[in-house]
This record gives structure tokens, sequence and C-alpha cells, in this order.
């Protein structure tokens, strides 16, 4: 049994030449081609060449030449069939079975095509109708040449055409159905067509087949400004990617491609020379898209309106998708200024102005960052706290082991630096002393700063624990278990915490407990007190905010406690596999992905 040619034709699309060949071979950027030592004989000098762009690979100094099919029969021994089924899976592809029902379903494939490349073909031809001018001049006023509506196989459907009755004769009823281009009227029970009154688009598969259609309207109605073909067997709108079919070709040239949010911004943007864009099909960016995507760009950008709704969708897929980046595929965004989208905004700017826009790009983590950071109010302990939630709660999401501790270690870096100290309110503290005699604040502040420095978090965090006992003895006799439980990394912290606990547990009064600890840890007392910021946090908070700022600390203590014991554990493993080693890593990582 053969292959069907579109099945092999989208494993070979999916994967580069020099993304299958550098698993054995090891390849060099030289131009357009990768070039390396011949597979197929022992030298010293390269003479094997990889081309992406045309899909091959040549060995210079034995002759073979072929396709990513060709390299593993050739290199691994293998069949073509077992060639096929190893390609596919490493493209995302489910296998090819040769059964009965496979191939009815190829004859169906091949019938939903050639409707839709009938259908299409005629209403392409519509559109440039005498009967039909308000579309096509609707079309070149939006700056859309006849060769760039050519290039994507724009059409216009007229009201009431009769387009239904060329195609029953050739189709069946059942066939025509499947497509989704026609629903019954429950009025007239006639065949109505869905994209009556509206120019559409053809959104084709990565093999360029003509699937589904977006339809947009051209006059003011009550009806969508824009419809989508329903989902059919061969549709389905979260797999699909409009003009990518185009967009891969320059794969060789570039690993970025702007992803937007319309048909229009589509064609408008790769009208004006930047033809690397896509966008989804009528559904939000779903992980299938993107990993489609990735096949082909590793850095794509998502650049969607700047109203506000593109903004919160562009949110939404920042922080669905920010669980699958790794190491080689990554995520920007590029936000459009004053309610734009990407088609205004080249129509107003031009294509140079675009390109610099999306030169400032953000970084997935980045633009999440800052769009969390700009929704609290930083001097406030408590959206502090909530946002310090919300961030670990994104790093954990991150299936990326290895990307996900290092991206949870640059955002608590980032989050170490929110304090009230660095905020405006400093010059308030400083406005305290500038009129006190000798104060030499420069010298104080850099020594201080210094210090701070030299700390690590979790030396922080245990030095603002024992400022909230020390100062607040009552309040934090309520949570006198939870205290007993932590160990503190500092000896002498750990010691003076104990000592607190037990004096609070056998004296009634607070004076008498501060005035012996004053006068055993008169030192550690001034290192705590110059060491942390939390004596500003809780300057007049209620005895309940107290209670649940030492809470959230305890709680930072464990995550901190956790973290190095997991990277611990993890360079124990590195130097010796340890059955019981990785078991307790997996048991603190659960525990930390659950806290």
């Amino acid at each position: 049994m053969k292959y069907p040619k579109e099945y092999l034709d989208e494993i070979k699309l999916r994967l580069k030449v020099s993304q299958v060949v550098g698993k054995s071979v090891q390849l060099k950027k030289r131009g357009k081609e990768f070039v390396g030592l011949s597979p197929f004989k022992n030298e010293k000098t390269p003479s094997f060449t990889v081309n992406d762009e045309k899909e091959f690979y040549h060995c210079f100094s034995t002759g073979e030449h072929g396709n990513i099919f060709d390299f593993l029969i050739k290199t691994k021994s293998m069949g073509f069939g077992e060639a096929v089924r190893t390609l596919a899976a490493e493209a995302g592809m489910q296998p090819y079975r040769f059964t009965k029902f496979d191939q009815i379903k190829d004859l169906r494939f091949q019938t939903y095509k050639n409707i839709f490349k009938d259908y299409s073909n005629y209403f392409n031809e519509q559109l440039f109708s005498k009967d039909n001018q308000e579309p096509l001049d609707y079309l070149i006023k939006r700056g859309i040449k006849k060769n760039i509506i050519e290039e994507f196989g724009l059409g216009y459907v007229p009201w009431k055409n009769n387009f239904y009755e060329t195609l029953i004769k050739k189709y069946s009823e059942e066939e025509i159905k499947m497509t989704g281009l026609y629903y019954i009227s429950e009025k007239t029970k006639k065949h109505i067509d869905r994209f009556n009154s509206r120019i559409i688009f053809p959104i084709r598969n990565i093999t360029s087949d003509v699937v589904a259609f977006g339809g947009r309207i051209i006059r003011n109605s009550k009806l969508a400004k824009y419809i989508n073909s329903p989902e059919t067997e061969f549709y389905k709108k979260g797999n699909m990617i409009f003009n990518l079919d185009k967009a891969k070709d320059l794969r060789s040239n570039t690993n970025e491609v702007l992803i937007v949010e319309g048909y229009m911004d589509v064609v408008s943007v790769y009208a004006s020379g930047i033809k690397n864009v896509v966008s989804n099909s009528g559904t939000a960016i779903t992980d299938r898209q993107i990993s489609l995507l990735w096949k082909f760009f590793s850095d794509p950008i998502i650049c969607l309106d700047g109203d506000e709704s593109g903004q919160t969708a562009a949110i939404r897929i920042a922080e669905k998708l920010f669980s699958f980046i790794n190491e080689k595929n990554k995520i920007f965004f590029s936000v459009m200024p004053d309610g734009k989208d990407p088609d205004d905004y080249i129509k107003q700017f031009g294509k140079e102005a675009l390109l610099k826009l999306l030169e400032k790009k953000e970084i997935i983590q980045s633009f999440l960052w800052n769009y969390h950071l700009g929704k609290i109010d930083q001097s406030n302990p408590y959206e502090i706290s909530k946002f310090e939630k919300e961030i670990k709660k994104l790093s954990y999401s991150i299936k990326d082991e290895t990307l996900k501790k290092y991206v949870l270690e640059d955002f608590l870096e980032k989050i170490r630096k929110l304090t009230p100290i660095q905020s405006l309110e400093q010059n308030k503290i400083y406005s305290q002393f500038k009129n006190k005699k000798n104060f030499k604040i420069l010298k104080e502040t850099k020594i201080l700063h210094q210090r701070r420095k030299d700390l690590s978090k979790i030396q922080i965090i245990e030095f603002s624990i024992l400022y909230i006992i020390l100062n607040y003895l009552e309040i934090s006799s309520k949570k006198l278990e939870q205290l007993n439980e932590i160990r503190f990394v500092s000896e002498k912290n750990e010691i003076l915490k104990n000592l607190i606990i037990n004096l609070i547990s056998q004296s009634d009064e607070d004076s008498e407990t501060k005035v012996k600890i004053n006068q055993e840890y008169d030192n550690i007392i001034k290192e705590i007190e110059e060491n942390s910021n939390i004596q500003l946090i809780t300057k007049n908070k209620t005895e309940q905010e107290i209670l649940d700022l030492l809470g959230e600390l305890m709680q930072d203590h464990k995550d901190q406690n956790n973290l190095k014991k997991i990277e611990s554990l993890e360079q124990k493993l590195i130097k010796n596999l340890d059955e019981n080693s990785y078991s307790e890593l997996l048991k603190l990582k659960t525990q930390l992905n659950r806290e």
C-alpha cells in the first residue's frame, strides 16, 4: 500500500532536513545551507550539505542525495514504512493506517478539496465581475492590489447566487453538505450560501489545499463582521493557521513569524512586504497551533489589536501558552499603540515603522511580569503578596523543568527588589533624618546597601520573621506551633527564635520578655533592624494584617528551603543517579507546585 502524497508532504513540511540530519551529523550554517562531515564516508573536510529550503541533503564525496525519508533509510537501515512512522511521530502527526476506513476517508478528502477548489475559483472570478465592483473597490481602497488578491485567491460571494446548482451536477448532496458551505433555510428548505454578500479568504492547510473560508461583510449590517466555515472532518479551527502555507517558505531566512488577529491584517501586512505573517483561524491561539508554528519558527511574535479587548486576549494567550515554552521555542509579544490594529498601523506609518515597533517586542515572561506588576500598588504588601503568588503559579506551570527553575529564580530576584525602601516612599524615610546633626546619609546608605546585597533572600525572610515576633509578641504567640516547625538556616537566628518562643511560653508579660532578649541579643537585634524592611510594612497595620503577613513570610521561608534542597538534589543527581534522591526530588517538586 502507498502512503498518500499529502501525508508524506505534510511530514516533510513540518520537519526541516537540518532538524532530522542534525541528530546524526554535526552541522554548521553556511549561508542558506548547512555543512558537515559525510555520514556515508570517513572524511576530514566537510563535503556533506543540507538545504532546508529545497528539502534535500547532498554528499559530494559519495554522490548520496535525498530527502528526510531517504536519510533514515540509508543511515539507520530502516525500511520506508518505519522511516515514515518515525518521522510522523517526530512531526506530531498520527500514524497512517492502511485500513478500508482510511482509504474511504482519503477519497472523501479528495472530493472535499475538489469542492472547495471549484467554489474558490468561481468566486474569485466573481470578484472581478463588472456586477461586483463594490467589493473590489473595497479591497483596493484598503490597499490590496490585484496581484495580492490573486495570490491569496480572495473572492466575493454575491447575494442569491446559484452556484449550488452548478455543484450539485458534479457532486452529491451529501458530499456538498460535508463542506459546510451551505445550510438549509428553515422557511424555504432551500440551500443558502453561508458566505452570501461577503468577501471570502481561502483558508489553506499546510500543503496549500483550501479546506475552509473566512468571510467579511463589506456593508454596515447587523450581521457579524467576520464569520468562518464551521468545523468539519477536515477543518479544525484549533489546528489551522491562516497563511502558514506561504509563510513557512521563509523559515530558512528568519526565526520569527508575526501572529496577527484577522485575515485582513495578514493580507495587509503581507502586501507591505512582511511575508512571514499568519493568524489563528476563528479561535484563540491554541497550544496545537503554537506547536505547529514552532516546527518552522522558533520565535513567534504575537501582535494583537491595541484596544482593550485585544490586549486582554493577549494576556489570556500568554498565560495559556506560558507552560509550553522551552530553551529552543519562545514566544514574544508586541503591543499596538493607540488602539490600532496592524492593518491600521501599516497604512498610517508604513512597513519600516512596523518593523521598528516589532524590534521592541517583549519575551513572554517579561510581558506577563509587566502586565501583572502594572495592576498593583507596589507600596501595599498585600497586593505584592498576591502578585508574588500569581507569578510563582505561572512559573510552576512551565513544563520544562530546567527552564522553570531559572524563570522562577529570575522572577523571585525581581520580587526581592519590590520593597518600600526602593519606592518613592524612601524620600519620606530619609526626610526624618535630614535635619539631624552629623547624619552622613550617603555613606550610611552605601554601607547598608552593601550589607543587604551580601544577604540571601532566606536570611532577609528570617530577619523579617524575627522582627515581627520581637515587636509583636502577643500577636506572634498565636503562631507558636508553626514557628516551632520551621528551621532557620542561620544558627544564630534559630537560637534567637527558640529563645523568644520559650520566653513567650513561660511569661505573661511582653515587657519582661523584651528586657531579657534585649540584654542578651542586642547585636543580633540591631542587625535585624538594619537589614529588614518589614518595619515599614507593619507600620499602622491591624493585628490580623500582621498575623497574615507573618504567615506569608513563614510560607516563603518554607518555599525557599525547598528550592535550596531541590537545587542540591539536582546537583547530586548530575554526579550520581540515585533512586532515593530522585524520589525525594519528585516529592519536593510536587509539594512546591501544590503550594
